[in-house]
C-alpha cells in the first residue's frame, strides 16, 4: 500500500471522519464503519483532503480534464479544496463546479455553482463516499443536461467495497451503467489492512471484535465481484 494511502487512513481517524460501532448509512444499511467527510471542519483539514484528492486523480487520471464537479452539498468544498490543490500541486487550472437542490431564478441563474460546463468538456467527478451510487445516479442527469460532456472519471475518498443494488459493488455498477472509470482515495480493504491489531496513537482501533463485525457486515452486503 502507498504511503500516502496509510497516511489517509490516518487523516480520517484524526478528524473523527472515519469512525467504527453501530451506525445506518442513508441507505438504511446497519453498519460497524461510517464514512462523514461533514467532519473536515478547518481550513487546514480541507487542505490537506484537497490534496489526497488531487492525488488520487492525478495518479489515477491524469489532469487532461476542464472541470471538476462534485454533487451538492458535501461536494462543494471537495471539489474547492481539490482544485486549489490541483492548481498548486499538479499545474492543472481547472474549473471547480456543483450543483444546487433549487434552481436559481435571479442573480447567478441556473442549477449550477461555480464554473460553467459548456459543450466538449471533459468533466472530473468527485463524491465523498458511494455506498449504494444513489447520488451519482442523480447527479449524472444534470451534467448531461448541461451539454455535450464527456465525464473524464470519478473519485471517491473510500471505497466501501460492497453491494449496489445487485450483487455487484456500487462502484462497478456505475462503471457499467455510466462506461466511466471509478477510483477511490482508499479501500475498506486497505483500512482493514492497516488499521487491523496494529496501534495507532497508543490505541488498536480494529480488534479482533471488531474485525468480526466488518467481516460479518461483509458477509451481508459485501459485492461478489
Amino acid at each position: 500500500m502507498e504511503q500516502y494511502k496509510k497516511e489517509f487512513i490516518e487523516f480520517m481517524i484524526d478528524c473523527q471522519v472515519l469512525k467504527f460501532g453501530d451506525f445506518v448509512t442513508k441507505s438504511g444499511r446497519k453498519t460497524p464503519f461510517f464514512v462523514n467527510t461533514g467532519y473536515y471542519r478547518t481550513g487546514s483539514q480541507l487542505k490537506k483532503l484537497g490534496e489526497y484528492y488531487a492525488k488520487a486523480i492525478a495518479e489515477s487520471f491524469g489532469t487532461d480534464f476542464d472541470v471538476l464537479f462534485g454533487p451538492a452539498y458535501k461536494g462543494i468544498p471537495l471539489s474547492v479544496a481539490t482544485a486549489i490543490a490541483l492548481s498548486e500541486n499538479h499545474g492543472a487550472d481547472v474549473r471547480y463546479c456543483s450543483n444546487r437542490k433549487e434552481v436559481k431564478d435571479h442573480g447567478d441563474v441556473g442549477i449550477l455553482l461555480g464554473g460553467p460546463i459548456n459543450d466538449g468538456d471533459r468533466v472530473m467527478m468527485i463524491e465523498d463516499v458511494t455506498t449504494s451510487g444513489k447520488s451519482i445516479n442523480e447527479t449524472m442527469p444534470i451534467l448531461k443536461a448541461q451539454g455535450d460532456i464527456t465525464v473524464a472519471g470519478l473519485v471517491v475518498s473510500v471505497d466501501r467495497m460492497e453491494r449496489g443494488t445487485g450483487t455487484k459493488s456500487a462502484i462497478a455498477e456505475l462503471e457499467e451503467t455510466y462506461g466511466i472509470k471509478v477510483r477511490a482515495i482508499v479501500t475498506m480493504a486497505e483500512v482493514v489492512e492497516h488499521l487491523y491489531n496494529k496501534p495507532y496513537k497508543g490505541k488498536v482501533i480494529i480488534d479482533d471484535t471488531l474485525k468480526a463485525a466488518i467481516d460479518a457486515y461483509y458477509g451481508q452486503y459485501g459485492a461478489e465481484d
